[in-house]
Order: structure tokens, then sequence, then C-alpha cells
């Protein structure tokens, strides 16, 4: 090999060698965050849950007794219960109202920018807000609702107690959070939509498909990624929500995952394994929707317009 040959080889080298530094140097910050904070606590949080510790001695490993007394606990099976008919109906909700709205106003009307203002409003307002409007409406004496469920002739014994009550507590607050969440996904349907080109539902009405064959053959198919995102997303935001269970509600029955964990931390101490053990099997339901969803969640971050 020439001398000048060597050169370029060696230039080369060195030019993709600044060029893997210069990478690396914009990685390793986020890298080390994520380690630090996100994977080490974690990994410590699975090791902890087949531990029993107190925080003080040292560690002993029990295997699986620590998720056999957490599903002892009641309150516990009751919470992640409650949070899976929350989390799972939430979201069901969600997606099929915010669709419905996207498809609605993907179409030329008359203030079309002004409603979608309007429905996306509700996302950005103060949750502590939303929430003490919304607990007025749900009294059973002397709220909105209740007023208008009598003036239809609902009899007063009749009338729900909405928070206050175990059968429709988890109604009343999976309403209020598809009415404050759907604004913003729908504008993630419409981002989804309105990505996909017009040439294509040309061609299907000149082959005679039908405005609903092009709903389920062209629009669902293509805008599957935004589901995907949107659904992960909602289910992961929902499952982990604590601000909003703590407002609306008021009993012990109602308790929801991130609530019921708090049980186990007392005044003067706290069951560390049990904590651990208990944010394990909330982790789980999210890891397993990830990893079905995943294609489709990566494709939906790129085209959807959705940056996390």
């Amino acid at each position: 090999m020439s001398t000048a040959a060597k050169a370029e080889k060696k230039r080369l080298i060195s030019l993709n060698t600044r060029n893997t530094l210069v990478g690396l140097s914009f990685i390793l910050p986020n890298f080390i965050g994520f380690t630090v904070f996100i994977l080490v606590p974690v990994i410590f949080s699975f090791v902890l849950s087949v531990m029993k510790w107190d925080g003080f001695t040292a560690m002993e490993f029990v295997g699986l007794q620590n998720f056999v007394n957490i599903f002892k606990d009641r309150v516990f099976r009751a919470a992640l219960r409650q949070t899976i008919v929350f989390s799972v109906f939430t979201v069901i909700f969600s997606m099929i109202a915010a669709l419905g709205l996207a498809l609605l106003l993907n179409t030329k009307i008359k203030f079309v920018n002004f409603f979608r203002s309007a429905i996306f409003f509700p996302y950005v307002a103060s949750i502590v807000a939303v929430g003490a409007v919304f607990k007025a409406m749900f009294l059973k004496d002397g709220g909105p609702i209740n007023q208008f469920l009598s003036m239809i002739g609902v009899p007063a014994e009749l009338l729900p107690g909405w928070l206050s009550s175990t059968k429709w507590a988890l109604m009343a607050v999976i309403i209020v959070q598809v009415w404050k969440n759907m604004g913003y996904f729908m504008l993630i349907y419409l981002a989804a939509l309105q990505d996909i080109p017009s040439s294509l539902y040309e061609a299907a009405s000149i082959d005679g498909l039908s405005e609903y064959g092009c709903y389920f053959r062209i629009v669902l198919p293509l805008a599957k990624p935004a589901i995907a995102t949107l659904t992960i997303f909602t289910f992961v935001n929902t499952w982990n929500d604590f601000m909003g269970p703590m407002i609306y509600f008021n009993s012990e029955a109602n308790k929801t995952i991130p609530l019921g964990i708090r049980m186990f931390i007392g005044q003067y101490s706290s069951e560390y394994q049990l904590i651990m053990a208990a944010s394990v099997v909330a982790l789980l339901p999210i890891l397993i929707l990830y990893v079905f969803c995943q294609r489709f969640f990566v494709q939906g971050i790129a085209t959807s317009g959705l940056k996390g």
C-alpha cells in the first residue's frame, strides 16, 4: 500500500472516530440520566421485590412471598381491579370519541377551527379546576346532573351518589377522563388522517367503495400507528394516574394502584419490599402492552407528530 493510500485510510479512520465521539457526546448525557434515574431504580425495584428488607438490616431473599402477601391484601386486590377497569374503559372510550371527532372535524365545515380549539381546551385546563367543577356537578343533593335526572322523572331514591358510591364513582371518573383527554387525541388523529393522500379516497370511490368502507379499509389501517401510540400513552397515563383518583374518589373501595401502594407507607415505617412488589405488578401490564404495540408505536411517533 502506498504512502498516500495509508494517509487517506488514516484520515478516514480519524474522521469516523471523530464522528463517533461527536455522536456519543450527544447521547451520553441522556444515557447517564436514563441509567441513574430510570434503569437503576427499576432494576432495584425488581431485586427488592423478592427480598425482605426494612431499610436498615441486611436483605434476605424470600422469593415470591412479597407478591403472595400483597395479593392477600383485600385493599390492594380491589385497587388492582379498579385500575384495570378504569384504564381499559378510559382507553376504549377515549379512542372511540377522539377518532369520531377527528373524522367529523377532518371535513370542510364552518367554524372547524373553533370547534377544534374548543374540544382541545379541556386538555390544557388544570386538573384541580376540572376536579372542583365535576365534583360539584356530581353532587348527589343539588348537583346539576342529578337535578337534570330528577327533571326527566328519575325518583329521588334512585339518584346515584356518583363519587360517593362504589357503583357509580368509577363511571363518573371515566367520563371526566375521556372528556379531558379526547381533544388532544383528536389532534393526533387529525395529523394521521391528513397524512393520508386524497388520491386513495378518490381511487376507492371510483372502485365503488362506500364512505364507511373507506373508513374501515383505508382510514383505520393507515391510522393504526397513531392508534397504537395513543393507546400506549393513554393506558400508561391512566394506569399511573395519582392526582385524578385522589381528587375524585372518596371511598377506600375506589382506590387505584397508585393510591393503593400508599397503604404500605406508614407514619413511622414503610414496608419497602411490599411497595416494590406492588410497583412491579403495576409495571408489568405497561411492559406487556408496549411489547405487543412496539412496532406500531415507533411508527406512530414518527408519523403522527407526537413527540412524547
